[in-house]
């Protein structure tokens, strides 16, 4: 037979109370039963662990060797025991994530429901704010952790890709550019944008790919500068503007017809989005369960 903790834990007792009889009493069994359980120890070894005479009983080095490993692998049951019982009385807690406006606002619900059916009892908040705030919240112990657009450098975050996204151009749906064939980064940069606010995650990936194709992005003709994705899509709509978006956020306009995507040759806006939290925190379980669950899926099922 293998060796197993039921065993271990008997011969404990049996060494701890110093008799089979007062052990066979605390561990609620027959004398026969814990003599039964310390000989097929004994026989699994191959060795004596008890020295028996009429008044008493005494380890043998043996079983003073075995001892010390039979005490550990009690402790480390509790241990675990009272891990999974913290764990199973937290996922009927409360989950609180931040998240960049574009997630918040059109990628993270989708991943949310999912979530929730998986795990009825974690109640959810969302806090929906630009990068640089969700950081600040973070940093001041206000946020556990927060799901954003763009990579930062901070020494005392902890920083974890989550899934993969990708920016077009969004025109509205009767655009000029909506009628060329192999548009250029060049023709675009012509025309009038609608960006989001500095410290977005969103205006820093599309500013980042602009400078990696040699453009200033101060030299865009910035005629607004929105506060959110869904405000974006309005004014695009309206015609009051293009602009770079993800295309998970946009769905929705495109196959009503209210907008259009459009590729520009040789360039591609791909970008990540990040779990972010800071190094010295324990997350709560609720905030372990929820990124385990964003590394463990493919979220694009859900966008």
């Amino acid at each position: 037979m293998p060796l197993n903790f039921h065993q271990l834990h008997i011969f404990h007792t049996v060494a701890e109370r110093g008799s089979f009889s007062a052990a066979a009493q605390a561990l609620y069994m027959t004398q026969p039963a814990v003599t039964m359980q310390v000989q097929s120890l004994e026989e699994y070894f191959g060795t004596k662990l008890f020295m028996r005479s009429t008044k008493k009983i005494e380890l043998t080095e043996a079983g003073k060797v075995l001892l010390p490993y039979a005490k550990r692998s009690i402790d480390l049951i509790r241990d675990t025991d009272q891990a999974m019982t913290s764990f199973t009385q937290q996922q009927k807690g409360r989950l609180l994530i931040g998240a960049s406006l574009t997630i918040g606002e059109s990628i993270l619900p989708r991943w949310l429901g999912p979530f929730g059916k998986e795990y009825p009892n974690i109640g959810i908040s969302m806090k929906v704010m630009n990068t640089t705030h969700l950081i600040e919240e973070i940093e001041n112990h206000q946020l556990n952790f927060a799901i954003i657009e763009a990579p930062i450098e901070h020494h005392d975050l902890q920083i974890e890709a989550v899934m993969e996204d990708e920016l077009m151009l969004v025109v509205p749906a009767d655009h000029p550019l909506t009628k060329r064939d192999d548009l250029e980064l060049e023709d675009v940069l012509k025309y009038p944008f609608i960006l989001r606010e500095q410290g977005s995650g969103t205006r820093q990936v599309a500013e980042d790919i602009l400078i990696a194709h040699g453009h200033n992005p101060q030299s865009l003709k910035i005629v607004m500068e929105l506060g959110s994705t869904g405000a974006i899509k309005s004014a695009v709509e309206a015609g009051l503007g293009i602009s770079f978006l993800s295309v998970s956020s946009v769905k929705h306009e495109i196959a009503l017809g209210l907008i259009r995507t459009i590729p520009i040759k040789n360039v591609t806006f791909k970008r990540k989005f990040y779990s972010v939290y800071l190094k010295s925190s324990l997350l709560p379980i609720s905030a372990v369960t929820f990124l385990n669950f964003l590394r463990e899926r493919d979220l694009s099922q859900w966008l």
